[in-house]
Parts: structure tokens; C-alpha cells; sequence
């Protein structure tokens, strides 16, 4: 059933992990398992056992080939600098094949205490597992790099967080799980053999294209590559609503792959300093800070890599800087290319590239029209309280004339009355068909989302009553998002009684 296992990571020298088993559970029970994930993995879905899988992936049994091992990395936890964190309830079990030709790391956490819990008990509460599951899965459907979840097993045993809840352990698929705290570990360390193998590490993984370059541009090359992929991420981020939560440099994957789904959040009532993690007193990882995080994270890779940038130091130091720099210019251009699909406008040549921001010529005029038509509309939505996800999914409503349809949800529409002329001549100027502008709508608005208040709802019916027929059902219609669900009363904000203002990230 589960294919062959490979260790590359678990190759590299003793001190970058800690190679041991996960802890076993008391009863493993399979509570939810991806089959079109496992598929694309290799399983043998045919043969499968959801008892052998339950074992394997709650932490029973070790599969053929698999080198269990935690990793080794450093960190950022809101601007403070701790010089060792690791994966203190994860393990690392190996990688698999994915059918596009790439490798997939498979991580189970809730594993079990490792040399770098720091006095936690290495488990999992069902709650953060069942969240993780909907939120990755649904962040996939919507076309936005990220880990993915594999399954949810539970462990038969009790968890103590805020609450006793029952444990569970979650399996996450990712092409690497290497961070910028990573590369802090062994900074930190001055272990500059043990960067320059992360370099290559990285650069084989996830950035191929830099395999060829001499061995005194790859690490510049690689921050420049990450800064790319970061500044997009963030934009695609930022064009769903959606709240990271805790933006920690551990948390900043050299991938460019969203991880990490503690206290994440979708907006419902747009504010651009919104924030709902409960950590996150200071809104250190508001909405609208979250590009200026990112960036402050690389600054943070780059430090680490200036030996193998240049001997010089004061060469190095420049180098970083213009790389880190750049990444203002590379999130402007991935938000504008988010906006303007968002708005149902057309591309134009300059799309997704710095240089688009220019103002010298056409194109770099019409990118900061768009860019401004964007954020003028999100504006509106802050002003008139209305819902981030069905205030861009009722844009057609209004291409098709009722414009009162969309200004239902809006408790205050000047603003939005004002825009929708602005809107509409801009459209006309592209000289396409409403169906065509419709399609685009449709293509870049989704109808749902896993809103706080329903992903609260299916954990609490998982855990008071041993029911995931709320879950099955939020997972089938987030991961269409696209669709309109058979139930819809999954594209509602929530009332104000079923208001989720705070989340946790159940560590």
C-alpha cells in the first residue's frame, strides 16, 4: 500500500537532525485520509488498509525505507531571536515521488517529544489538526503554494491545551520543510559547511534553474529566488483575506510554500489591521503588515548567507541588500497582477514583472491605475464593513447591472457608489465582452472559503461528538471553491453570535 520511502535530507550530517522514531500512540484510528494526494504519491490505493494506515501514519509503525528524524532549526518568534527550536512534536519520515516529478517530504506531527520539544509533550489536539487539514487543502484548491495534509489519525490518548481535547497526529506533505530558520541554526553556529550544503540542498529541490551557476553566485542566487517566490506568496495571500497568523522565521519556508496553519485566519469584514491570532498582541502579522514581514524574514536569510555571498564583507552586505530591496517591487507587481484578475481585468505585457512599475511608459501607468482601482475598492469595503470573499465574488452581480445586489453587503456604500463608475469605464476600455469579464470574475473570486465560525463548528462537532460528517462536509466544499456548494449556507459571513475573533495555535 504505501510506497517506497527515500532520506534525502536524513543524509545530511548528524548535527542538521536527530534521527529517531515517533513516539507510538494508544489507539490509532484513521480520521481522515487524502486518496487523491496518496495517489499522486504512488499508493496503492487498491490494497488499501485504513488499519496499517492508521499505524504508519499515527506513528506505530515505521515504513519500508523511511529514516525517521526531527530537524534542526532556529528562529525569529515575533522579532525575538532563539537560537534553538526544531521540530519538537514533529518527524520527519522521508520522502515519496509525486507524479510531477518532483519529491515530497512526509512529516508527522504529534508525533511525540524530541530532543527539541524544550519541556513540551511532542502531541497534537484534534482541534489544530482538523484545522490544518481544511485550511492546507482548501489553500491548494485555490491555487496558492502551500503543505499539504495527507491525513489525520487519532491517537487515542488526551491532549491538555486550552482544554482536555483528544489527540491526533496530522501527516504533512511538503517538497521540503526547510526554513529560514534553518539556515539561522547553523548562522548562529557559524557552520558555514552546513549552510553551503542547505544551499545546494535547497537549489536542487526547489530552484533547479541556479544548478549550473558557479559556486560564488548560488547564494545570492538562492535569496533572490526566495525573495521572487516569498513576494508572490504574500500577494496571493493578501488577494483571499487570508491572516498568517505567526510569520515567525521558522515559519518562512525557502519553498515558497505556505506552512504552518496554527492561528490562520480568513477575513470576513475587511480591515486592513486585522488580526486574530491570540499571540499576536501587538499586530505584529496584521493583513496589511504581512509583505513587510516577509521581507524582514529574508533580510533575515540573507544575513545568514553573507559569508558565501562574498569574502568581502562590505560587497556582501550590498549584494543582500539590493536583493532584499527588490522584493517591494516584485510583491507590487504580483499584487497588481492579484487585483487586477480579481476585478476581472485583462493582463497587460508588463504583468508580474518589476519593472511594470515604472510609470515612463504605458504599461507601468496602467499598473499603478490598477493597482489604485484595486485598493480604492478594498477601501470601500472597509469603509462600508463589508465581507472580504462575497464583496469580490458579487462583482458579477453588478457587471450584469444590479449594482444594488452587491451593495447589500455594505452597511455604508458612498465610497463603493463612487468606485463602480471608475470600474466600469476601465472595463470598457478593454473592449471585451461582459461574459468574458464574467468569466475572469469567476475564475479569480471564490465562493467559499473555511471561514473561522465554520471551521470552529466542525472541530467542536469532532470533539464533543465524535462526529466528522461537519468536517467531510466543510472539506468537500472548500476545496471546490469555486462551486457553489450544496449547502449554502457555507458562503455566509458569520452572525454576530458565531463570531471566531480569536485563534489559537495549539502548540
Amino acid at each position: 500500500m504505501f510506497p517506497a520511502f527515500s532520506g534525502r535530507y536524513a543524509s545530511l550530517p548528524d548535527r542538521m537532525r536527530a534521527e529517531m522514531a515517533p513516539t507510538p500512540v494508544a489507539a490509532p484510528r484513521l480520521l481522515a485520509f487524502n486518496r487523491p494526494l496518496a495517489e499522486a504519491l504512488g499508493f496503492d490505493l487498491d490494497a488499501f488498509d485504513a488499519t496499517r494506515a492508521a499505524e504508519v501514519l499515527g506513528g506505530n509503525a515505521v515504513p519500508d525505507g523511511a529514516t525517521p528524524i526531527a530537524a534542526a532549526y532556529a528562529g525569529h518568534q515575533f522579532g525575538n531571536f532563539v537560537p534553538q527550536l526544531g521540530d519538537g512534536r514533529a518527524i520527519l519520515l522521508g520522502e515519496l515521488a509525486h507524479r510531477d516529478g518532483g519529491l515530497r517530504e512526509v512529516q508527522l506531527k504529534g508525533a511525540g517529544r524530541t530532543p527539541f520539544s524544550r519541556g513540551g509533550d511532542g502531541r497534537a489536539p484534534i482541534g489544530p489538526v482538523l484545522r490544518e487539514y481544511l485550511v492546507s487543502e482548501a489553500m491548494a484548491a485555490l491555487g496558492v503554494p502551500t503543505t499539504r495534509t495527507l491525513a489525520a489519525v487519532a491517537s487515542g490518548e488526551q491532549v491538555v491545551r486550552q482544554m482536555v481535547e483528544p489527540g491526533a497526529v496530522l501527516t504533512r506533505v511538503a517538497s521540503s520543510h526547510v526554513r529560514v530558520g534553518t539556515f539561522q541554526y547553523f548562522a548562529a553556529r557559524r557552520d558555514s559547511e552546513a549552510l553551503s550544503l542547505l544551499v545546494d540542498f535547497c537549489i536542487e529541490r526547489h530552484y533547479p534553474e541556479l544548478a549550473d551557476l558557479p559556486e560564488a553566485e548560488r547564494a545570492l542566487a538562492l535569496v533572490e529566488a526566495v525573495v521572487e517566490r516569498q513576494a508572490s506568496l504574500v500577494a496571493q495571500w493578501k488577494g483571499l483575506g487570508f491572516i498568517h497568523g505567526v510569520m515567525n522565521t521558522d515559519n518562512c519556508a525557502i519553498s515558497g510554500e505556505t506552512i504552518d496553519y496554527g492561528p490562520c485566519a480568513f477575513m470576513d469584514a475587511f480591515h486592513p489591521h486585522r488580526v486574530f491570532s491570540s499571540i499576536d498582541e501587538r499586530g505584529r502579522y496584521a493583513w496589511d503588515n504581512q509583505p513587510a514581514i516577509a521581507q524582514w524574514n529574508l533580510a533575515r536569510l540573507a544575513e545568514t548567507l553573507l559569508p558565501l555571498i562574498s569574502d568581502d564583507q562590505e560587497r556582501a552586505v550590498a549584494l543582500a541588500t539590493e536583493a532584499i530591496e527588490a522584493f517591494a517591487e516584485c510583491h507590487d507587481a504580483a499584487w497588481t497582477a492579484v487585483l487586477r484578475a480579481k476585478l476581472g481585468l485583462g493582463a497587460d505585457d508588463s504583468q508580474g514583472q518589476p519593472e511594470s512599475r515604472s510609470t515612463d511608459g504605458q504599461g507601468g501607468a496602467l499598473a499603478d491605475e490598477d493597482l489604485a482601482l484595486g485598493e480604492d475598492f478594498l477601501k470601500a469595503m472597509e469603509e462600508g464593513n463589508a465581507d472580504f470573499t462575497l464583496s469580490f465574488a458579487h462583482l458579477p452581480l453588478a457587471l450584469a447591472g444590479d449594482e444594488a445586489a452587491l451593495a447589500e453587503g455594505f452597511e455604508r456604500s458612498g465610497r463603493l457608489e463612487a468606485w463602480l463608475p471608475r470600474w466600469r469605464e476601465r472595463l470598457a476600455r478593454e473592449g471585451v465582452a461582459d461574459e468574458v469579464v464574467g468569466a475572469r470574475l469567476a475564475a479569480a473570486n471564490p465562493q467559499v472559503i473555511p471561514r473561522n465560525h465554520l471551521v470552529e463548528k466542525a472541530i467542536r462537532a469532532a470533539i464533543d461528538d465524535d462526529d466528522l460528517s461537519v468536517f467531510e462536509t466543510l472539506l468537500a466544499a472548500v476545496t471546490r471553491p469555486y462551486q457553489t456548494p450544496d449547502d449554502t449556507s457555507l458562503l455566509a459571513p458569520p452572525g454576530r453570535d458565531e463570531r471566531v475573533l480569536r485563534t489559537f495555535c495549539g502548540t
